[in-house]
């Protein structure tokens, strides 16, 4: 059974064969900075050897599940591009021990989740959201291409056409427009979204463990067939975008809380 004492963005707690993964960093809004990053390439393909956790229940602390990354981590990127090569194939990995991990997994959303934290949701395999979340992929409002797994998502979820306006766009979504897309599975008020994952988890726990399982791998074979073809050439124009004058002016305007100004460059 894995140890995740060395975690340090990321917190765990277990309820019997349920095991509840925290991400971490509630002063930041969980934000990824650069060891948040690392951890989530990692911690799924811990779980996968996790004898004691069947179901996994993925949540953020405080009143964010994920805001996306962190704009200090994205400068030092601008500042050194070496640092974006060496998080590429963490990227990658992120996505792929999401598809490839046997257990099924309830996203518990807890409120917002941008850009990667949203791309982590609905990689999930179950979402439940308090009514007054809202999800969306900004990335293009920082300047950067949707490249870690977001075009790769969101069109088998609510189809190429919106799924295009949304990501060019960056626009949030409710929680109920989310769940009337298709996006979100259940939205539940705030006093009851624990009972409604743990009634969930508890359904799937006392399932039939295999069987449910091997669902979740059968359903997953196009997506991860899909994650093969796509996340190479999609982290390649994220890299691209990251080196423009458009990203490092979002990046400085949203540390000074402006709108960026955007030349097409």
């Amino acid at each position: 059974m894995p140890a995740y004492d060395a975690y340090e963005t990321l917190a765990f707690e277990r309820r019997g064969r349920v095991l509840g993964v925290t991400l971490n960093r509630p002063d930041t809004r969980n934000a990824v900075n650069k060891v948040m990053h690392r951890e989530l390439s990692t911690v799924f393909d811990d779980i996968s050897r996790d004898g004691g956790a069947d179901v996994i229940v993925l949540t953020g602390a405080g009143a964010t599940f994920c805001a996306g990354g962190d704009a200090g981590w994205m400068q030092a990127m601008i500042d050194d591009p070496g640092e974006f090569r060496d998080c590429a194939a963490e990227a990658k990995r992120i996505v792929f021990s999401l598809l490839e991990l046997e257990k099924p997994i309830i996203c518990r959303l807890n409120g917002a989740a941008a850009g990667l934290g949203a791309t982590i949701a609905l990689l999930c395999d179950i979402v439940i959201a308090v009514d007054t979340a809202r999800i969306g992929d900004p990335h293009v409002r920082m300047g950067l291409v949707a490249g870690d797994g977001g075009a790769v998502i969101w069109p088998q979820l609510v189809g190429f056409t919106r799924a295009k306006e949304l990501l060019m766009t960056g626009d949030l979504l409710t929680a109920e427009r989310a769940e009337q897309l298709g996006l979100i599975n259940h939205v539940v008020p705030a006093e009851g979204l624990d009972d409604k994952v743990v009634a969930m988890a508890a359904k799937l726990a006392d399932g039939a463990g295999l069987a449910i399982r091997w669902t979740k791998t059968v359903a997953n074979i196009p997506l991860r067939k899909l994650a093969q073809e796509m996340m190479d050439a999609s982290l390649g124009y994220e890299a691209l975008s990251s080196a423009t004058a458009d990203h490092q002016e979002a990046v400085t305007a949203f540390r000074e809380k402006r709108k960026p100004v955007f030349t097409g460059r």
